[in-house]
This record gives C-alpha cells, structure tokens and sequence, in this order.
C-alpha cells in the first residue's frame, strides 16, 4: 500500500510539472518552448560562441577555403610547355 502512495505522489508531481511546462505554450499568445540552444544566447553570440556542430561547420569551411586557395596556387606555378 505504500508504494502505491508513493507512485501517486511522483505521478501527480510529474502532472504538475508537465502542465507547469505546457501552460506557456497553450496559454500564451504566440507561446513556444524557450530555446536553450547556444546559438539561440544572445550573451554568447555577443562572445562569438557557438555550439560545437556550429564551430566544426564554420573550421570545416575554412579548412576547404585553404585547401582550394593552396591548390589554386601551386596550379598557377606549374608553366606549361617550358
């Protein structure tokens, strides 16, 4: 019998924090979850910190922006017919 108490009691905490959570969204004009991503921080964009998908997107491009820059040089010392 008292684990039946206790299943009730943590039933109805998790009730209420679930309706806690979705008063927000249905309530509220306009009302969606709050974005707790990185990019979505504006203290943090301020720094220039992004979350590490972001980080290793952005190195990602920058690694391909010097490997054509490099290859695009060597291409135009290589003389052709002398």
């Amino acid at each position: 019998m008292e684990i039946l108490k206790v299943i009730l009691f943590a039933f109805a905490v998790l009730a209420v924090g679930i309706f806690g959570i979705a008063v927000r969204i249905v309530f509220l004009k306009g009302g969606k979850f709050v974005n707790t991503h990185v990019g979505g921080n504006k203290y943090l964009k301020r720094q220039k910190i992004h979350c590490a998908q972001t980080q290793d997107k952005m190195e990602q491009r920058d690694a391909w922006r010097k490997v054509k820059f490099n290859n695009a040089t060597i291409a135009s010392d290589i003389k052709v017919g002398k």
